[in-house]
């Protein structure tokens, strides 16, 4: 025997994917009974006004038809939905600002009223007989409009509709800006309304069995769902009970509680009954949550040398009609821009607004999508201004190595952000490019571009990070672990199933991820969001798996008379550390164990871990263009990402969430936007026909790389890559664009209708 075999760092086959590709893998839809009552929900056909009255009478009298509810009916529970932890101290917990179903319109796709038939038809058809009266009130859409004096007050308590403002004041701007011989920059950029087009639509059910209610949901987050179920209904949280099945995809609008609640309520109230509630495409987009649009204001003032002599940022960020999870996203986004380009004079203000609009959520990059494309747009903005080449600005001026920061304590241990740039020069030959599209002046012409990007690690110190795990020791020397971090489509079960079998000392094969979580089984911990879950779930794996060990160690000790100390397991069997030499195998031992008739016992261990850490994950995204000036429309021909995300567990399934994240962002930068009718707010490309998400014919070949610098506050080295490939594609395209054109456009996507006005003001066309 040579030692042990090391399965962190390979790329090993997923554990789900046999299941996944015969279409054995049971999602919410496919474990719901075919006996189900239907629930379907009555939304708003106005963005702003007051529900005077509802007629159900129709609508009850239809054949199937079982309850017709309407937002007069549910109890008067508000209640929070961002899936956050919760916090005992009351200034620290979510807005709760939400009804089951409400009589105060605030966007059109509010819930109204709500029905439970025997099937699809019946439901359908008492929709349309629900005749509801509104008085309608003026509505706001733009963010800064909304913040006027007279703009319509969306929530009374929140005036201005200002949900909330943060500041940063570093240094004295206003003094720095004084200095003589600087050079100001300034620039407003925006980013839109999106949608996260999961490929499975929202879709929970709900029963009553024993007099607890049973949800089980395509949630993110099953523990903080139940918690949110519980505070809806107004009942003890322990007598509320979710089940996580595989999930078809969430980036984010998953963690947040979407109708968990409004189908747990609908079930009570027809006896406990089993009830579904499958949202279609179109409710998708408009009434569960999109990405928060967010105008953002730049000024720099800069030394001829390019180095930033004071800064400020404005950002104006578009919450819609709902808190849901609020401030988080603009305050992140502007705690990005004193780190990325350190700078001694900071002015910072983030205000989230109200509008009457979908509801804005979490969505993959929790708003370092948006900071980005305003940060990284503007620093080749400066650089242009300067005559500097934006990649060596960049290359200057980025967060040095041993930069920390005070809130986070966030450290930058390595010379990362020159590596990743390095990387991903040479990968797209960007030296040769930029002076060979350098000076072009015909009708097609092509450019390159670059930006960078940090992103964080979970959520301490803003929130609690925590995570649970069980393990059990099986007869045939197996192991089941349960955590509730949840797989959602990323591959988080086959990096877990790595990390413990690193630890344990036994095959990959002999570690059975149990994927579905179950909040009356599954160890508490709070799921799947922030880039969280394999730094998370590495510490209480480890922990978990290191216990584990021991105790099969202990009974090791008594069954073979050797000391634990001289004792190990490599690959699934008990040895002498001295030697080597197998004295039996693990298997062997846990049978004997479990079946002893003198020394008895279940091998198990069940720990939790806290983490009061956070880190920073690295990156830059190259892309190359080629742009036809007449015909308006740029062509993305060529993109890298690079990252450094530490230690890569898997990287097979690493590349794999850099290109899922690097299609996200081209569609982000290059075409999709949810538009809102400015006469009636009515959403109006609600559909994947209208609604123009990127596909593998819009992409060039993705190409991922990565730098691996082993992250010392990890448990296995590794740190954030979930989010973090979104991050910088949109503006290294856009920065691109500049290149090939000299056209800064500062707002995205950029379709042929943005660049034709753009292209028109500047004199091309």
């Amino acid at each position: 025997m040579n030692g042990k075999e090391h399965v962190v760092g390979k790329s090993v086959k997923r554990v789900d994917a046999f299941e996944k590709v015969t279409g054995r893998a049971k999602y919410t839809d496919d474990l719901c009974d075919k006996s189900a009552y239907v629930a379907k929900i009555l939304h708003s056909t106005i963005a702003h006004g007051t529900v005077k009255s509802v007629d159900t009478k129709e609508a009850e009298s239809i054949p199937g038809v079982v309850k017709v509810v309407t937002c007069f009916d549910v109890p008067k529970y508000y209640f929070p939905t961002a899936g956050h932890p919760w916090s005992t101290e009351p200034a620290h917990q979510d807005v709760a600002d939400r009804l089951l179903l409400t009589d105060k319109v605030r966007f059109y796709g509010d819930d109204v009223a709500a029905v439970v038939a025997e099937n699809d038809v019946a439901a359908a058809q008492a929709l349309r007989a629900i005749n509801v009266e509104y008085e309608e009130l003026p509505f706001v859409l733009d963010v800064q409009e909304a913040m006027k004096e007279d703009a319509p007050l969306i929530h009374e308590n929140y005036p201005g509709n200002i949900l909330n403002h943060t500041t940063i004041r570093n240094g004295n701007y206003e003094e720095a800006k004084k200095e003589p011989g600087l050079i100001k920059v300034e620039g407003w950029y925006d980013t839109p309304t999106v949608q996260h087009c999961h490929i499975e639509n929202f879709i929970c059910y709900a029963y009553m069995e024993q007099g607890r209610i049973v949800v089980v949901s395509s949630t993110q987050i099953p523990h903080i769902c139940r918690r949110i179920v519980g505070q809806a209904l107004g009942i003890p949280w322990g007598d509320v009970r979710v089940i996580k099945p595989y999930i078809g995809g969430g980036f984010g609008n998953k963690q947040d509680i979407l109708y968990e609640p409004l189908c747990a309520y609908l079930s009570t109230v027809v006896g406990g009954r089993l009830v579904k509630l499958d949202n279609s495409r179109e409710e998708t987009f408009a009434s569960t949550r999109v990405r928060h649009a967010i105008r953002t204001h730049i000024i720099s003032y800069v030394r001829p040398d390019g180095s930033f002599a004071a800064r400020k940022i404005e950002c104006f960020s578009d919450q819609g009609a709902y808190a849901s999870h609020g401030h988080g996203i603009a305050a992140k986004g502007m705690g990005a821009f004193p780190q990325l380009y350190p700078c001694s004079n900071v002015e910072g203000d983030a205000y989230t607004v109200f509008t009457n609009k979908s509801v804005a959520g979490a969505m993959r990059g929790y708003g370092i999508p948006q900071a980005m494309f305003a940060g990284e747009s503007h620093i080749d903005d400066v650089a242009k201004a300067l005559g500097i080449s934006p990649y060596e600005f960049r290359w200057k001026y980025l967060m040095p190595k041993g930069y920390a920061d005070g809130f986070s304590k966030n450290v930058n241990y390595f010379d990362t952000f020159h590596q990743c740039m390095e990387k991903g020069k040479a990968h797209i030959d960007y030296d040769r490019k930029v002076k060979e599209y350098a000076n072009q002046t015909g009708d097609v012409r092509k450019g390159i571009g670059v930006a960078a990007f940090w992103y964080n690690t979970g959520v301490w110190p803003i929130s609690l990070e925590t995570s649970s795990c069980r393990m059990v020791l099986n007869q045939d020397g197996s192991i089941q672990v349960q955590v509730a971090e949840t797989e959602i489509g990323q591959g988080a079960d086959t990096v877990f199933a790595q990390m413990a079998a690193e630890t344990l000392g036994i095959a990959f094969e002999k570690v059975h991820v149990m994927t579905v979580q179950d909040t009356d089984i599954t160890p508490f911990g709070t799921g799947a969001y922030a880039s969280r879950q394999t730094y998370m779930a590495g510490f209480s794996i480890k922990q978990t798996a290191s216990l584990l060990k021991s105790h099969i160690l202990d009974t090791a000790q008594d069954l073979t008379r050797h000391t634990k100390e001289s004792l190990d397991i490599i690959d699934g069997k008990i040895i002498r550390e001295g030697d080597k030499e197998i004295l039996m195998s693990l298997a062997d031992l846990a049978e004997e164990k479990l079946y002893s008739l003198t020394n008895n016992g279940h091998l198990t261990a069940e720990s939790t871990y806290q983490a009061k850490t956070n880190a920073y994950s690295f990156g830059c995204t190259f892309a190359e263009v080629e742009v036809d000036i007449l015909a308006c429309r740029a062509v993305l021909k060529k993109i890298v990402n690079v990252h450094d995300c530490g230690k890569l567990i898997n990287p097979q399934l690493a590349e794999a969430q850099v290109h899922g994240g690097m299609s996200m962002g081209i569609g982000y930068g290059m075409s999709e936007k949810l538009l809102f009718d400015e006469k009636t707010g009515k959403p109006l490309n609600d559909n994947l026909l209208d609604y123009k998400l990127s596909t593998f014919m819009d992409h060039p070949e993705l190409e991922g790389d990565f730098v691996e610098n082993y992250e010392p506050t990890s448990a296995y080295g590794t740190k954030s890559l979930g989010e973090p490939p979104v991050c910088s594609v949109a503006p290294a395209i856009r920065n691109a664009v500049l290149q090939a054109t000299g056209v800064a456009i500062d707002e995205i996507p950029l379709t042929p209708h943005v660049l034709f006005c753009r292209f028109k003001e500047e004199g091309l066309i």
